[in-house]
């Protein structure tokens, strides 16, 4: 059985990393989390990396627009995902900062 107690990770966007301790890489967000949750931001983080290899080799064939790109579409949604995720579990500051980049729908915004 999971532990569902929730404990203090720090989240960096850039390279998906996930820690408990603080000072172990520069990170961006703090948040509070049970194992389970943990478990489902790292297969958003998979989902992102595994979409950005994909596009990385669509983006050699050059006739196919941006806006007609469904790794591109697959990504961007994985990323208001993450975001939303990390919103609901962040500290104050987590959630000012994400509110302030206003990508996330307006429910969010309150």
């Amino acid at each position: 059985m999971a532990d569902e107690r929730k404990k203090t990770y720090y989240v960096s966007m850039a390279t998906g990393e996930i820690s408990q301790l603080k000072t172990a890489s520069p990170w961006d967000f703090q948040i509070e989390a049970t194992d389970e949750e943990i478990a489902r931001l790292r297969e958003y983080f998979d989902q992102n990396y595994s979409t950005d290899w994909q596009a990385f080799w669509r983006a050699h064939v050059p006739y196919i627009q941006y806006h007609y790109d469904r790794e591109n579409d697959a990504y961007d949604r994985t990323m208001v995902d993450l975001y939303k995720m990390i919103y609901e579990l962040g500290n104050d500051e987590a959630k000012a900062h994400i509110r302030s980049m206003g990508i996330l729908p307006d429910e969010h915004d309150a």
